[in-house]
């Protein structure tokens, strides 16, 4: 997936990619790679993007990736998704 259409702002500890209308989705983390929280909106989901921001902060700790408690049922779906990635 191609992030060049996004605006991707970075912060300590929270990626947000955004269009030029909206907030598109963001990922929160801590510096030991654990996702506090991720959010992709509806009319965006099933594109890739979840998984890009998870690369995003894979890339920034190079730490594995985990997702704290309690885990959604769409969380354990793109959890056991990445598996693959640790």
């Amino acid at each position: 997936m191609d992030l060049s259409e996004y605006i991707l702002d970075k912060t300590d500890g929270v990626f947000t990619l955004k269009n030029k209308n909206t907030t598109i989705g963001f990922i929160r983390f801590n510096e030991l790679g654990e996702i506090e929280y991720i959010f992709v909106n509806p009319l965006f989901r099933k594109q890739g993007l979840a998984k890009k921001l998870l690369k995003l902060v894979q890339e920034k700790t190079g730490k594995k990736l985990t997702l704290q408690e309690p885990i959604s049922p769409l969380g354990a779906k793109l959890l056991k998704s990445i598996k693959q990635w640790n």
